[in-house]
């Protein structure tokens, strides 16, 4: 409540700060290229003329509008700058009070033949609200250095990761993941591991995007993060090396080196980084099954150690053509020690009747690489063509030793059984796509085309000890292969209509063609083991944006998404956690399909304000069940349809010359609804939350603080469990080094440890009731050194195509 009571605290304080001061006098304008069309997006400052200081800022919305108010009396002068545009200082002016100054047109040279000898002095803003997306500039956060990915996006503006380590965004699930444009196919469980295992001096942004047009796969009905890696842009040799050391229960270390040589034909980028360290968790359940009580309380400790390397080149044939090769690799090995204690009563009385004592070994490794081919044609005409053939494998080895015993009341032994399961993967990708763009009807014509075939290999070998010896029990043992193939096109068209209107509407077409088949280890299919599907389906999307005025613009955004089952929940192994607790697939998992529907409004190109509705056909979650006898078990299934009212608003806070921040609040209304076997799911649940950042310019040496956090209300996971409120607050100071080719960043993460969960569910005759914490509060400690030239050249973007397969991969 405390971390609570603060976030709130520093949201209200900074906008009394920006509603105390007198607004004085105000500036208006409007930005245009030299064809005098409207530039979005584009910085506009106001300096004070003596000694040039920082005093407003504002950018420009879709009709390049700006407007700054609340200015003193005094000499000023205004700066406007924009990517691939040459900076614009206005003469000197002076305002009286009350002068309402109209600057008129300001119109920006581009810049594009002169990009290659820029020196960098500025940086990016760490948030910033586009027309589509929210990107966070990860390399602009004190408090994101030393995290891990997944950490990352928990630190994201309306992102959340629950206790399973699921990612939602403002409540809604369903979220896709992309590293690079090219979309994770990994389960929950692969790609929390997969993520912790980037560390953040390897990240350069993170973008939010809520509505994908139809040039991007129609994957994730709640939208796509995308993690955009560094790629250094700079002319000549330079790199940087990074070490972190974080200090929780137990100390771990991270540490990468980036380097790159570029020059007008060739760029050849690459970097290697690595995270070691024990991590410690605990997690509580107390159940009532039937008439019986099970409290089971376990403690874990993960030793994680994992490498990841990138290198890629890209040659420059002439001004027209690139071609280039990328290649990541990612590998990690984690044991895990699980010690859990389930004491067991009967209801009616409560009183101990005999505990079950449960140790699990897990030892697993993986292997994730992918390789991409790719092509580019551009012109000044217009025209573009991009090609990508992608190669991606997943190779994960894991096994368990998992002794349970059960002992009476006074701990006097009762029996013993010891499990032990094998279970490889192997997951093979092959994609190829095309995109084409180019200028018609007075817009953007762009349309494309997409192969993907994915292969996957699991197998599940389970054991029982026999005279302290494992067995083979065939009965439960088992092999599931899994073959797909997607085949895709799409048409997708974007236009202004004068300086007010602009349109973008588009649809995707998705062929799917699958077999499952779940056979014995001697290759014979089992019952109800063959599962074959073929379906096609068309996913519209449409944009309209209206510049009212130079203060206000409305955008109103549609589309149909679709969420696949990822490769190992139609896997129908079961995986115990212990005697009484495992999870299992479900072979007959039907994609679920959402409509979104979103209306936004941005004002002064700052503050924008969205509401939106989805409707969810087929819902899958993940529902806790029970067999006939006294085990529970998780699987997903398809149980109801979702309905989700949601609103947000988002605005950085331009507090003082030395204080800036941004601040974000969403609100959504849920509704599920459904009925299968073991009862009616019919609820309604209204969830929010609150995202505050702070940054601050202490003195003249360079030095910076930042405070962040996040405030995340009582939801809903699952359909069934309700969860509690969560909150996190982090501090971090930076400090420029060897004139500022270095930096030290210290960081406290979790200051008031409210970052755990808690949740209940009652359906279908079970309830439980669970908490669980990990190791969240952190001191963190991260030198970073840069060396080599600073002359920039624009990076040229690659998205690769494997932008829908990598993250339906399930560990």
């Amino acid at each position: 409540m405390r971390a609570v009571m603060l976030l709130l605290t520093a949201a209200i304080f900074s906008c009394a700060n920006l509603q105390a001061q007198s607004p004085n006098a105000s500036i208006s304008g409007r930005i245009t290229n030299a064809q005098q069309k409207p530039l979005a997006a584009v910085t506009v400052t106001l300096h004070r003329l003596a000694d040039s200081a920082l005093i407003k800022s504002a950018v420009t919305g879709d009709g390049g509008f700006f407007e700054i108010t609340m200015v003193k009396p005094g000499q000023y002068f205004v700066e406007a700058s924009l990517l691939g545009y040459k900076r614009h200082y206005s003469a000197a002016f002076s305002l009286a009070p009350a002068d309402s100054l109209n600057m008129g047109y300001i119109a920006l040279t581009e810049a594009a033949e002169t990009l290659g000898g820029v020196v960098v002095k500025a940086s990016k803003p760490m948030f910033e609200i586009k027309a589509d997306k929210t990107v966070f500039n990860v390399e602009q956060s004190i408090n994101a250095q030393g995290s891990n990915a997944l950490e990352l996006l928990q630190k994201s503006p309306g992102v959340q990761v629950d206790n399973n380590e699921n990612i939602s965004m403002k409540g809604k699930t369903g979220v896709r993941v992309y590293i690079d444009g090219r979309m994770m196919q990994l389960d929950a469980r692969e790609l929390a591991n997969y993520l912790k295992s980037i560390n953040s001096n390897d990240i350069e942004a993170i973008e939010m995007i809520p509505n994908p047009s139809a040039k991007y796969d129609a994957s994730g009905n709640a939208g796509i993060v995308n993690i955009k890696l560094k790629k250094n842009k700079k002319y000549g040799t330079n790199g940087s090396v990074n070490l972190g050391l974080v200090q929780g229960i137990t100390p771990k270390g991270n540490g990468s080196v980036n380097l790159n040589y570029r020059n007008k034909k060739v760029n050849v980028f690459g970097n290697v980084g690595g995270n070691t360290g024990l991590y410690a968790n605990s997690v509580e359940l107390y159940r009532i099954q039937g008439d019986t009580i099970y409290d089971q309380k376990s403690n874990m400790a993960n030793n994680r150690q994992s490498a990841n390397a990138k290198a890629g080149v890209d040659y420059f044939i002439n001004s027209k053509h690139t071609v280039g090769i990328i290649g990541t690799l990612n590998v990690g090995n984690t044991v895990s020690e699980i010690e859990g204690v389930t004491s067991i009563s009967p209801a009616s009385v409560q009183r101990l009747e005999k505990s079950l004592l449960a140790f699990n070994t897990l030892y697993g490794n993986r292997t994730n690489g992918n390789l991409n081919f790719n092509y580019r044609y551009a012109d000044t005409l217009g025209r573009e063509l991009n090609i990508d053939a992608d190669y991606g494998l997943f190779r994960g080895r894991g096994n368990s030793i998992q002794p349970n015993f059960y002992v009476d009341k006074f701990g006097r032994p009762i029996n013993q059984f010891t499990y032990r399961n094998n279970t490889p993967t192997n997951i093979d990708i092959y994609t190829i796509k095309a995109d084409y763009t180019q200028r018609a009807w007075k817009g953007n014509l762009g349309y494309g085309a997409k192969l993907a075939y994915v292969k996957t290999e699991n197998a599940f070998e389970f054991f029982e000890d026999a005279n302290n010896s494992p067995v083979l029990n065939a009965n439960k043992s088992n092999r599931f292969e899994y073959l797909e193939n997607v085949n895709a096109a799409y048409v997708n068209f974007s236009r202004s209509f004068g300086e007010k209107y602009s349109l973008q509407a588009g649809v995707r077409a998705e062929q799917t063609n699958s077999r499952g088949t779940l056979t014995r280890l001697d290759g014979e299919v089992q019952k109800d083991g063959l599962v074959k599907r073929n379906y096609i389906d068309f996913f519209p999307s449409a944009a309209l944006s209206w510049a009212a005025n130079k203060n206000n613009s409305i955008g109103l955004n549609y589309s149909r998404r679709i969420d696949r089952p990822s490769y190992q929940d139609l896997n129908p192994f079961e995986n115990k956690l212990d005697e009484l607790t495992y999870q299992k697939g479900n072979a007959f998992l039907r994609p679920q399909y959402t409509d979104n529907v979103e209306l936004t409004h941005t004002f002064k190109g700052m503050i924008t304000t969205s509401v939106g509705y989805s409707f969810v056909k087929d819902f899958a979650t993940e529902i806790t069940d029970t067999t006939n006898g006294n085990a529970t078990f998780i699987e997903r299934r398809n149980v109801a349809k979702q309905q989700i009212w949601s609103t947000s608003i988002s605005a950085p806070l331009p507090i003082n010359k030395w204080w800036n921040g941004f601040a974000t609040v969403w609100f959504n209304y849920q509704m599920f609804e459904g009925a299968f076997a073991n009862g009616t799911l019919k609820r309604t649940l209204p969830m929010y939350g609150l995202y505050v950042q702070n940054s601050f310019t202490l003195g003249k040496k360079g030095t910076t603080a930042e405070m962040s956090g996040w405030y995340n209300g009582p939801g809903v996971w699952g359909g069934t469990w309700e969860t509690k409120p969560m909150a996190n607050i982090d501090l971090g100071l930076q400090q420029p080094l060897f004139k500022k080719k270095a930096s030290l960043k210290l960081s406290v993460t979790d200051v008031f440890f409210t970052q755990y969960w808690r949740a209940a569910s009652d359906f279908g005759g079970l309830y439980i009731r669970g908490e669980g914490r990990n190791e969240t509060r952190t001191f963190r400690l991260n030198f970073t050194y840069r060396f080599g030239k600073n002359e920039v050249k624009q990076a040229r973007q690659r998205k690769t195509g494997l932008e829908t397969e990598a993250e339906r991969i399930k560990g």
